[in-house]
């Protein structure tokens, strides 16, 4: 013999486990500011490297004007003399000009065809090499010169005579290098005066989106307080209007939600009540009944109140049953998708019928079963529609007299396309102007001589409908004759259709 050895779990780590599994609050205000704030807080700072290379831009604009002119200004200083050869002189004054600026320092350039210096800084980095530079065209660059950040605007001089090809000498260049003090300057002030409002915008901006988003989900705050202040059987629906627009399909789907609801509690209350109402007779002839047992001294008395004690049993058992099938048809009545499934009426009525072989031969009644011989495809609930069958054979096995016949039959149309259940006997018929009243819970028939519940038919209806299907109350469609004590009596007979949609039959479906 092994043993296995079994680990309990604590019911601390139990309770551990079942809160880390329940999903944590999560707040629509604070979301909503999440998803505001953080595109805001994520593009402050691309607007702050976009607004530096701006200022940096706008900075440059003009102080690369007054180069162009000094560069120009230069190279009006140039003399041709013969063939290549050039001088350069410049004036005092025009010196003076370019070094008075005490912020940054200025530096020049001058040189002739092929690289000969004329004048200015000898060590001033070059430009690029270029096959074709362009001629007479001021152009700026970047450049490193005595340990400092400098921008160069640089100039190609044309000759009057036709200056030589590029590939054998460059023509004279004239370059005028400052350092970038007043850029980086007005470039930060610029940054300054764009940004620093920045800083005071971004809080109130801050508090103006969290006063807006409080004011915005007020209606909710106010619509959670009516909800709650709801007594507990106030099932009643709740005016959209009530709520923001946004909102309104929860509202809606709340609505629905409170509909089903109202729907089961009142299926729930009317289920309560007819069986309260309902069992008052039986229970007390039960009691009654074994009062009048306990009193009998006669063995055949005895035995004959036990006899009617079973039968009211039974009948008070054959109540149970229906109102319990009707709770259960009204119950899956208030789902909002049935699990309907696509089946064979005709294998679900021969399966039905099976069982009441038995009572039908105790009652010597000819019970058969027809069909069309090929599958009669309808979608719905199995243990919903095996329960309509019950409840229709039950029925007619009730109001058929001894030696009758009952008759279940599947059949299939093609114009238009449907499923038809009947159930035919040879009893006593519905006359027609009952036929509407006897779908209605506990209306019994008067004449018949029976002890039904009255609710057989009322299951029927609650199934047919929700699988949206009619029901047809009419004569059996051959003479209804019953044999009884080899005499042959004739009745209108009944005849229950119930119609169904029929679906196609798929390919490859095994009957």
């Amino acid at each position: 013999m092994k043993l296995r050895a079994a680990v309990v779990d604590s019911p601390t780590k139990i309770e551990a486990r079942s809160a880390s599994a329940v999903p944590s609050e999560r707040s629509l205000f604070g979301e909503i500011l999440d998803w505001m704030l953080a595109p805001l807080l994520l593009i402050w700072p691309l607007s702050i490297a976009a607004t530096y290379l701006i200022a940096q831009s706008i900075a440059d604009a003009p102080f690369d004007r007054a180069m162009e002119a000094s560069v120009r200004v230069l190279a009006q200083q140039i003399r041709f003399i013969e063939g290549p050869a050039a001088e350069f002189s410049l004036p005092i004054a025009a010196r003076d000009i370019l070094h008075a600026d005490e912020t940054d320092t200025m530096y020049f350039q001058v040189l002739g065809m092929g690289g000969q210096f004329l004048g200015g800084e000898a060590d001033l980095p070059l430009p690029p090499d270029e096959v074709d530079p362009p001629l007479g065209v001021v152009r700026f660059r970047n450049q490193k010169f005595k340990g400092a950040e400098v921008r160069v605007a640089y100039l190609y001089v044309g000759t009057k005579s036709r200056a030589p090809s590029p590939h054998v000498a460059r023509p004279p260049l004239v370059q005028v290098a400052e350092t970038l003090d007043k850029r980086s300057k007005l470039a930060n002030e610029i940054i300054k005066g764009v940004n620093l409002p920045q800083f005071l915008i971004l809080p109130v901006a801050v508090l103006l989106v969290w006063a807006g988003l409080s004011r915005g989900i007020r209606p909710l705050r106010t619509l959670a307080n009516r909800i709650h202040a709801r007594r507990p059987d106030d099932l009643s629906r709740i005016d959209p209007r009530e709520a923001p627009q946004e909102v309104a399909p929860l509202v809606h789907a709340f609505n629905d939600m409170l509909d089903r609801v109202s729907n089961a509690v009142r299926a729930q209350q009317r289920f309560i009540a007819d069986a309260a109402h309902q069992m008052k007779t039986p229970l007390a002839g039960l009691r009654t009944q074994a009062e009048l047992a306990l009193r009998q001294d006669d063995p055949d008395e005895l035995k004959r109140s036990l006899r009617q004690l079973a039968t009211s049993s039974e009948r008070a058992t054959h109540l149970i049953n229906q109102l319990l099938a009707l709770a259960r048809a009204e119950g899956q009545a208030e789902e909002s998708k049935p699990r309907f499934e696509l089946l064979d009426l005709a294998d679900v009525a021969r399966a039905a019928v099976i069982p009441f072989f038995d009572a039908a031969w105790a009652k010597q009644i000819d019970l058969g079963f027809e069909s069309v011989g090929r599958p009669v495809l309808v979608r719905g609930h199995p243990l919903l529609l095996a329960e309509l069958i019950k409840n229709l054979l039950d029925n007619a096995l009730r109001y058929t007299p001894s030696g009758g016949r009952i008759t279940v039959r599947v059949t299939a149309e093609a114009m238009p396309v449907r499923a038809l259940l009947q159930v035919e006997d040879s009893g006593p018929g519905i006359p027609e102007v009952e036929r509407a009243l006897v779908f209605e819970r506990f209306y019994r028939v008067l004449g018949s001589g029976q002890d039904g519940s009255g609710l057989g038919l009322a299951i029927v209806r609650e199934i047919a409908q929700q699988h949206k299907a009619t029901i047809d109350i009419g004569h059996a469609s051959t003479a209804a004759t019953t044999r009884h004590d080899a005499a042959e009596t004739a009745l209108p007979g009944c005849l229950i259709t119930v119609v169904f949609d029929r679906q196609p039959v798929p390919i490859g479906y095994d009957d």
